[in-house]
């Protein structure tokens, strides 16, 4: 493989096609179900599917397949075959991913800039899903033709890019049962969905946090009523709350409490945690738009990386019961409501942490108020299997050939539930998990940006792992039992 001409290629398709795609990307408001119950009637969903499928299907690539399938009363599924060329196998198979949702505005945009509103700075594209994850079925088609523009040969590749990951995926298990005989068993899963430490070396994913969370409402009257006659004889609903709150974490150290929600860390994720700190240095925690005189919430930059991807930890997203400043009067309130969201360690069951948070948090409420807890996820994280050798050359390789530097692995705090889903319908199956939200890209908050050189280079990478991947299976290596060197599984360099 050539990479120079590899590089040429995927900047051009960048540059000419691809950017421009998503300049008409972010100006579409195509947000999940869950921040958009009336997403069939706006129709932005069915109007961000029908760029992408425009795109591809105007695409020279041989023997390619697209449909956009829709199952009754599920969002739409972009799905796409391309066949093996060049003498590559059909008989093996390459899962590409991607979801083309969006998380809703979110409030704190620069003047200039805005969710739907695409604005290019310097090698940034500002706004909502350029990065998370518009590019994907750009960036995964480009990279197959790379390596056809070369005449070089690939493996049977299969493109899936959902319409409701940032809801929690809940559509995706009943298209890939659907789809399952199409799809076959793929040796090799390609995620574009995830992130990067820092924009100067390829960065791969080896966990993701499972999620708990919902809506808590404490209830204690049936109507305000005036807070000088009722305070000191009425418990304040929002002091209730508090101290349930306390229940499952403590409001000095942000620790969660609950003992159940706590894992050993594997080995060999202490290890990427603590190479992944001596990279990043402050890079840890000064990517965040910290005040002047705030604090990370500990000293150890090791530390750090593992609250992020291997401790769970709490969020209160939202308020309810509390009326803004400007309204609000000398009344002792009859309810306050919080939504949580509890990220919990990779390989703990989502289902028993759910029923653990409920369980603390109604059982028992203070002077008998009326305490609800509605679960909205309880889902389990994604720990990586350990690495095969093949996939670890290529994925260094890769990053050496293209950013002169090693890959390197770390998990990422989020979730990603595609992810768990194919490791278990899968079980066989590689996984590289990358992405391009880095440094204060900003997924999910104001002023989220895509950064363009990032994106081609994880597009070469992708293009250059695709092919190993045939050499690969020509080889007979994409299947079996991670390979042994030293004495140690090649997964402890981490898996993607």
């Amino acid at each position: 493989m050539d990479a120079r001409r590899v590089e040429a290629f995927v900047s051009k398709k960048w540059d000419d096609e691809i950017v421009p795609q998503l300049v008409d990307y972010i100006r579409i408001p195509c947000k999940s179900p869950m921040f958009d119950a009336d997403w069939v009637a706006h129709g932005y969903i069915d109007q961000a599917i029908a760029l992408m499928e425009r795109w591809a299907s105007a695409q020279k690539i041989e023997g390619m397949t697209l449909e956009v399938v829709r199952l009754e009363g599920r969002t739409p599924l972009i799905y796409v075959e391309v066949p093996a060329a060049n003498g590559g196998s059909n008989d093996d198979c390459v899962l590409l991913y991607g979801h083309m949702d969006k998380q809703p505005e979110m409030t704190g945009w620069d003047d200039d800039l805005g969710p739907w509103t695409p604005v290019i700075k310097g090698d940034r594209l500002y706004g909502r899903g350029g990065a998370d994850d518009g590019y994907a079925i750009f960036g995964s088609l480009t990279a197959i033709m790379a390596l056809r523009e070369q005449g070089l040969p690939h493996s049977r590749c299969v493109i899936l890019i959902e319409a409701c990951e940032e809801s929690g995926s809940y559509d995706l298990p009943a298209y890939v049962d659907h789809l399952a005989p199409r799809i076959g068993k793929p040796s090799l899963v390609v995620c574009l969905d995830s992130g990067c430490g820092n924009y100067e070396q390829l960065w791969c994913t080896t966990s993701l946090r499972g999620l708990a969370g919902g809506n808590l409402t404490v209830r204690v009257l049936s109507e305000g009523v005036h807070s000088g006659d009722a305070s000191g004889i009425v418990p304040s609903s929002f002091r209730i709350l508090r101290d349930l709150l306390s229940r499952i974490e403590d409001e000095d150290s942000g620790r969660i409490t609950i003992e159940g929600m706590h894992v050993e860390v594997p080995a060999e994720r202490l290890a990427q945690a603590k190479e992944a700190a001596r990279v990043l240095d402050t890079a840890v925690f000064d990517k965040f738009p910290f005040l002047d005189g705030m604090t990370p919430m500990a000293d150890d930059l090791t530390e750090l990386v593992l609250n992020r991807t291997w401790r769970p930890a709490l969020s209160v997203t939202g308020a309810d019961g509390l009326p803004p400043l400007s309204s609000a009067g000398n009344v002792l309130r009859p309810f306050t409501a919080v939504k949580l969201s509890l990220r919990l360690p990779p390989t703990l069951d989502g289902k028993r942490a759910g029923e653990l948070l409920e369980k603390a948090l109604t059982e028992n409420p203070p002077y008998g108020a009326h305490v609800t807890l509605e679960l909205e996820k309880a889902s389990t994280g994604w720990n990586a299997p350990a690495m095969l050798s093949w996939l670890h050359g290529a994925i260094d390789g890769a990053s050496r050939e293209f950013f002169g530097q090693p890959a390197m692995y770390m998990g990422e705090g989020g979730s990603i539930p595609f992810m768990g889903m194919l490791g278990e319908k899968f079980p066989g199956a590689q996984f590289m998990i990358t992405g391009v939200l880095g440094p204060h890209s900003n997924a999910h908050g104001p002023n989220e940006f895509l950064h363009i050189p990032m994106g081609k280079r994880v597009t070469a990478c992708v293009s250059n792992v695709l092919h190993q991947h045939h050499l690969a299976s020509q080889r007979g290596e994409t299947t079996g039992v991670a390979a042994v060197a030293g004495g140690q599984e090649r997964g402890n360099h981490g898996c993607c």
